[in-house]
């Protein structure tokens, strides 16, 4: 004898209307379309319900992600499905650089070098963006953007390359 499902899923029309939209949307997260789709496979008010092997199997994901996502909805309603709640400590919430910044740095990293140095340095970079940009950015915030694009910092070779020894020499 199978255990009683312990949440109960019923939509209104209203809601299964508001999921259906989300999940049309073109800047939908794919996580936020799987939620959306797994909260409408095991509505019981509409349709065919399914079961949570089920749903996790059409939806391509594990059944701990159906049951957390069934908790999500029945603990917040829709809008707890439908909305990230990102850590305060996550990288997207710390970013200190934005594009137009980022841009900026490298702009400035490609430029010519100050009098008296032969490359431009991480600190370099961080007096010289003091100056530049509005807000000030720290060491690890220009380097974190500089290594997200590979770009490079190192001196390039403009002489001739250093003779290797032999034994013979």
């Amino acid at each position: 004898m199978a255990r009683p499902k312990k949440y109960v899923i019923k939509l209104t029309d209203d809601e299964v209307k508001e999921l259906k939209s989300v999940i049309r949307k073109k800047k939908t997260s794919k996580t936020i379309r799987c939620r959306c789709q797994i909260i409408l496979d095991l509505d019981e008010a509409h349709g065919k319900v399914l079961t949570h092997e089920q749903s996790a199997k059409s939806n391509g994901v594990c059944l701990a992600t159906v049951a957390n996502t069934v908790s999500k909805y029945t603990s917040g309603g829709i809008d707890a499905v439908t909305e990230f709640k990102r850590n305060i400590n996550s990288d997207n919430a710390r970013r200190k650089v934005d594009g137009r910044t980022e841009a900026r740095l490298i702009e400035l990293a490609c430029g010519p070098v100050p009098e008296g140095h032969s490359r431009w340095t991480i600190r370099l970079l961080e007096k010289e963006s003091k100056v530049i940009l509005e807000t000030p950015v720290s060491r690890e915030a220009i380097r974190n953007a500089l290594k997200k694009t590979n770009f490079d910092l190192t001196k390039t070779n403009t002489g001739a390359s250093p003779q290797r020894k032999t034994r013979n020499s």
